[in-house]
């Protein structure tokens, strides 16, 4: 299978704070991967990272074959982000902000999509309604469908599933499901473990910003996953 997400021993330094030390990792075509973590473990970081949001210190990552230390512009292009927090442009209105990726990417023939989208995620009614005003659950459903529109190559959701409603949960797993099926790689930060064994089929596991565990997601399901993934918090 082709890897179109690539991380290898990669560090994220802020002062004298690593936030990331020493993850690998690796996204095939077609598979979803979800990154399990509590809050400052180093997930949004790497996602970052993959994002071309922030810079690595030391290591390599790479996404659709496109090494982000040197051509972060090219690997954007293949990349579909929703950003742990914010990502909306308060004034606009979800067909403002779909309107205005359609026209950056070329896209023709974008309104029907942008219709299902919002309607998909249960934003139909708000479509000119600016996001100013959205309720949390209703940003995160938004940046979802924002990170989906244009079927990008590698799709990289950060807590897409952080204070929504079971409509926008299934709506992000059906959209997890299509994207795997038209050969995406799907990268899922996230603290639900498990959403994450739903929508994922391998689980990397981190702790202080260090990998402590890297296997099948089905591990993590069920009451026995439960215990092993808080005894690998502890």
């Amino acid at each position: 299978m082709t890897v179109l997400v690539e991380v290898d021993d990669l560090w994220v330094q802020f002062g004298t704070v690593s936030a990331v030390r020493g993850v690998s990792l690796c996204v095939e075509a077609g598979s979803a991967t979800a990154l399990l973590g509590r809050n400052g473990a180093g997930k949004s970081t790497t996602m970052r990272v993959l994002a071309a949001v922030a810079p690595a210190t030391t290591g390599r990552a790479r996404v659709g074959g496109v090494d982000l230390s040197t051509h972060p512009l090219e690997a954007k292009q293949v990349i579909g982000y929703c950003p742990d927090v914010g990502g909306l442009i308060p004034r606009a209105t979800p067909w403002d902000h779909l309107q205005l990726s359609a026209r950056l990417r070329g896209m023709r023939g974008w309104e029907t999509r942008a219709r299902e989208l919002l309607e998909r995620f249960d934003l139909g009614g708000e479509a000119h309604r600016v996001t100013a005003g959205f309720s949390h659950g209703m940003s995160r459903r938004m940046s979802v469908a924002l990170a989906v529109f244009h079927e990008p190559a590698v799709l990289l959701l950060d807590e897409p599933f952080d204070g929504v409603d079971p409509t926008g949960v299934d709506a992000t797993l059906e959209c997890i499901a299509d994207a795997r099926a038209r050969g995406a790689a799907v990268l899922v930060s996230t603290h639900l473990r498990d959403l994450a064994v739903t929508a994922c089929d391998h689980a990397v596991v981190l702790r202080g910003g260090t990998t402590v565990a890297s296997v099948a997601a089905a591990e993590m399901a069920g009451e026995g996953g439960d215990r092993a993934y808080r005894a690998l918090l502890a």
